[in-house]
């Protein structure tokens, strides 16, 4: 399950399944959301997200880059050891921002 918060004008999604072929569509629909509040400024706190498959890798690529084109971002957040080394062998740490929590990843927004 994907739940969405607000803090200040940065939405925040939580997850606590996998994001896989299985899940990608219920968090699909939760990053689209965040397009109808203008400029989508999105922290994915990823701490009890256990995996990513080719699905849900591609869906954060994909987001970032529809984000990035409204000139907003999609930024991650508490990656457990084995999210962060699949975000690295695959290359896609370097499209996405990372933050030790959520805390500083919404702060970022300011900066």
């Amino acid at each position: 399950m994907f739940e969405q918060s607000k803090q200040g004008a940065v939405d925040v999604i939580r997850g606590e399944l996998p994001l896989n072929y299985e899940t990608v569509e219920a968090l699909s629909e939760i990053l689209e959301q965040c397009l109808a509040h203008g400029q989508p400024r999105v922290v994915f706190d990823m701490e009890h997200v256990p995996l990513l498959d080719s699905a849900g890798l591609e869906l954060l690529v994909e987001v970032q880059e529809n984000y990035q084109r409204r000139g907003g971002s999609l930024r991650l957040a508490m990656l457990n050891p084995l999210c962060r080394e699949i975000l690295e062998v695959t290359g896609v740490d370097r499209s996405l921002e990372t933050f030790p929590d959520s805390s500083t990843a919404v702060g970022s927004f300011v900066q």
